[in-house]
């Protein structure tokens, strides 16, 4: 496995590092001297004297306190009458407040962004004319007119100490310091304090590194900052806090400015403030991030990484046994990657790829069933090995709980699985963005914008692709073609913005933009949305201030260690992956080839003869499949211990299979008829790693009931009852009750555990009644995350589900919907008849 680039960088270390390499002796250069910092750094640096900074910081921090304390007692009187006053106003009366108290604010959201978009070449020279928009990107007139933006600005900053913000004003200029856009004045062996500082004596204050011999370490370890960034941080605030209480006075214009704070007004009970949230009434990512730079800065949140890594492990598994279990959803996926890869773009004279060509498709399938194993494999690994680490910090952060304090250094074992932790997210991104790069151009929606090189041989692999010369594109278009390829191109401009804002700003444009949404294929929304969780984890990391601002050169210091580490685990991922090479997969090719019927699944269809002997045929050509797989796997990787693919496929986990036809079933006693599932058989996930004979099992005995496969009766075979979900993740209840619904809710669940022999087939399922349905029970909680990926989390915190909602059509069809009830039925125990109808109140 490659990693992925170490986008890293110190401009003082690297410069330094390059003169010292360079044979200059460092010691003769005055590093006080504005001419020869700006000659070692290669840009014009401005380095005022001792006094000249204290001057400076000592009246900004003046400023800034004055402010606070009269923003704060203009709240304790009067916030409940700012958000009404705001929330009656209209968007122009807004913004007319907004840009007397800010003259020429940005317009348009995340302006930096937008330079970024329109002119990455040219950040260096902008510090004058776009210096605003990198120092305060949150400030502008798309988010602030909004109903919410202001009011929880206000509350904010004005309740809270801004020692709070330091860490995040100073990270919300990332891209113009990293970008050079904004360039910081330099002040030799100094430590500005301001993390942690509660008087405003202290605030901003200067440290001597020979005067106290923890200022230097302050400085290292970046908990406290070079004076630079410091009075960057203290200009940022002083305005911040002055535009924040002009705008209250302006809301508040008919009372007297010297009354405002006075004991006319008697203090008031703080009011709750409500999110900004969509209608829906359901959690989104995609809101919290918008609210992010108007809240107090949220800490880290082990919990909730664990909560997506475990739900996205737990959604990896089941696709894994839907690819075994489901001739129908096997066939499907190999349809959606072959529909999505490069050899389906047109090339430069408008040719289809040779592989395409009759007598080529073999290769073509090889390469496709590979890939969509191989991937299979990969996501599974990598977010079970997250998880697991995530897992391993939770316990350490309780393990250490007594010694985490903001003005030391962590422990060092802690400190180390952060760091590891983080890596191994970093690398862990390079696979869903190397499914972007190799698939989103191909996508049905976007191949009119591409073409591709012919290939230098007919069977050669490699793919050179391109935008079309002279297709025309839209503003939505060229804003989504681009945020796409600054992801999958992995190079300065995801550097300096960094991974979670690209996303956000993609989702963004997304949810905002039909014509977006419409370009991004179902496959590919998938794709983002586990990008979207790597990601997430990355934003919680960066959330453990003040330590987080050290970890990229404590990880440096350490990356020896981790990449070894890193390379232990994932030696045998390269292994399969090499395993998996189309030369090897001719012949599964043949026998896994979808386009003859072979896996023709009629499922929905009522029992008949023919229907059965169909349902049979397509299980055994799947079983074959995989058969051929598994042997190819063992043969090139072994037994693959220590992966969470050899505890999967070992566990005794179960393929529920057709039985033959029998055209007189024996009559059944109804009590054993809750228990049995009659007309169907079972067998291992994997009859090579669980070690059993090509066989069939009996059913597990603490198995839920699941629909009637035939109107026949299973042959009495040998074998041994197995317990599903030995590795602790059963999220079952022991005893499930009877569950109310209405009558919305109770279509859905019929759908979701359908029995043809009840039932007709019945149609398609709406995205918000299925929403409707899961939170009707009480029993879950439902968040968007990006992409199409929603995860539902259970009331009592300990189990959740993902789902990815259909796309672009919103709307759930009943193939899909059969998978919803199988994994619902897996994780929960969930059954058809633990619904039943809400009695109404009159009733």
């Amino acid at each position: 496995m490659e990693p992925r680039p170490d986008h890293q960088i110190n401009l003082f270390e690297l410069a330094i590092d390059a003169h010292r390499r360079s044979g200059l002796d460092f010691s003769k250069i005055d590093l006080s001297d504005s001419s020869s910092v700006s000659g070692l750094l290669g840009m014009e640096i401005k380095c005022p004297s001792v006094a000249e900074v204290r001057r400076e910081s000592k009246t900004r921090v003046h400023e800034i306190f004055s402010s606070y304390d009269t923003l704060r007692e203009i709240l304790v009187r009067h916030e409940a009458t700012i958000r009404k006053r705001w929330a009656k106003k209209s968007k122009q009366q807004r913004l007319k407040i907004l840009t007397n108290a800010w003259p020429g604010m940005a317009a348009v959201h995340r302006p930096d962004f937008d330079v970024l978009r329109k002119e990455l070449l040219r950040l260096q020279t902008m510090e004058t004319q776009h210096r605003e928009v990198f120092i305060w990107p949150y400030i502008n007139q798309e988010d602030l007119s909004q109903p919410n933006a202001l009011p929880m600005l206000l509350n904010a900053r004005g309740r809270h100490h801004p020692s709070e913000f330091s860490a995040a004003d100073n990270s919300a200029m990332h891209m113009g310091l990293i970008g050079k856009a904004i360039v910081p004045i330099f002040l030799n062996e100094y430590t500005m304090i301001m993390n942690g500082v509660t008087t405003p004596q202290d605030y901003g204050k200067l440290v001597s590194w020979k005067e106290n011999p923890n200022a230097f370490n302050w400085l290292h370890t970046r908990r406290q900052y070079v004076p630079g960034e410091g009075l960057l941080v203290l200009e940022a605030q002083e305005r911040l806090q002055i535009f924040l209480v002009d705008c209250c006075k302006q809301i508040l214009h008919d009372i007297p400015a010297d009354t405002l704070t006075s004991d006319a007004f008697p203090v008031e009970p703080e009011p709750k403030l409500l999110s900004r949230g969509p209608s829906t009434g359901f959690h989104s990512l995609t809101v919290m991030a918008a609210e992010a730079p108007y809240r107090v800065p949220a800490h880290l949140d082990l919990g909730r990484i664990v909560s997506l890594l475990d739900a996205r492990t737990s959604a990896a598994e089941d696709h894994l046994w839907a690819l075994r279990e489901d001739p129908n959803y096997f066939a499907e996926q190999l349809r959606d990657a072959k529909e999505h890869r490069l050899e389906m773009i047109r090339d430069t004279e408008n040719n289809i790829h040779p592989i395409l060509k009759r007598g080529r498709e073999t290769r073509l399938w090889a390469r496709v069933i590979g890939n969509v194993v191989f991937n299979a494999y990969l996501e599974l690994e990598t977010f079970a090995q997250l998880r697991q680490q995530a897992q391993d910090l939770q316990r350490l952060q309780e393990k250490y709980r007594a010694d985490i304090i903001p003005t030391k250094d962590l422990p060092e074992e802690y400190l180390f699985a952060i760091l590891k932790f983080s890596y191994y997210v970093s690398q862990a991104a390079g696979g869903p963005i190397d499914q972007l790069r190799n698939e989103t151009p191909a996508s049905p929606p976007m191949a009119k914008f591409y073409v591709r090189q012919p290939p230098v041989n007919p069977t050669s692999s490699r793919i050179i692709f391109f935008l079309r010369r002279g297709v025309r594109m839209d503003k939505i278009e060229m804003q989504l073609i681009w945020a796409l390829k600054t992801i999958w191109a992995d190079g300065q401009a995801l550097f300096l913005a960094g991974l979670p804002l690209i996303l956000d700003e993609l989702e963004r444009l997304l949810q905002a933009e039909k014509k977006a949404s419409e370009l991004i294929s179902g496959h590919v929304a998938a794709v983002i949305g586990d990008l979207s969780i790597i990601s997430q984890c990355t934003n919680q990391l960066n959330l453990y201030l003040p330590w987080a601002r050290a970890f990229e050169s404590a990880q440096l210091e350490r990356s020896d260690k981790i990449k070894q580490d890193f390379a232990e685990v994932t030696g045998p991922w390269a292994k399969i992956m090499a395993a998996l090479k189309d030369t090897n997969l001719m012949h599964i090719a043949k026998i896994g080839d979808p386009s003859d019927k072979k896996f023709y699944y009629p499922l929905e269809k009522r029992r008949t003869k023919e229907n059965t002997e169909a349902l049979r045929k397509a299980e055994n050509n799947l079983d074959n499949v995989w058969a051929s797989v598994d042997r190819l796997i063992y043969s090139e990787c072994g037994n693959l211990e220590g992966t969470a693919l050899r505890k999967l496929l070992s566990q005794p986990r179960i393929l529920q299979r057709t039985s033959e036809w029998v055209d007189e079933a024996p009559r059944v006693p109804k009590e054993q008829n809750k228990v049995l599932d009659h007309g169907a058989r079972y067998k291992p996930l994997s009859t090579l790693y669980f070690g059993l004979p090509d066989t069939t099992i009996n059913k597990p005995e603490d198995e839920r009931k699941v629909k009637t496969k035939t109107k026949g009766t299973p042959q009495e075979l040998p074998g041994t009852a197995i317990n599903e979900n030995t590795d602790g993740n059963n999220q079952r209840d022991d005893h499930p009750t009877s569950i109310p619904v209405d009558a919305r809710s109770m279509k859905v669940f019929r759908t979701l555990f359908f029995n043809p022999e009840v039932t007709s087939t019945p149609g398609e399922i709406p995205w918000n009644d299925f929403l409707h349905a899961m939170t009707s029970t009480g029993l879950f909680s439902a968040e968007k995350l990006y992409g199409s990926v929603w995860q539902f989390q259970k009331s009592d915190g300990v189990g959740r589900i993902q789902f990815h909602e259909p796309h672009p059509r919103s709307r759930i069809p009943f193939t899909v919907a059969r998978r919803y009830g199988r994994r619902l039925s897996r994780a929960f125990g969930w059954e058809s008849e633990m619904f039943t109808l809400k009695q109404k109140a009159n009733e």
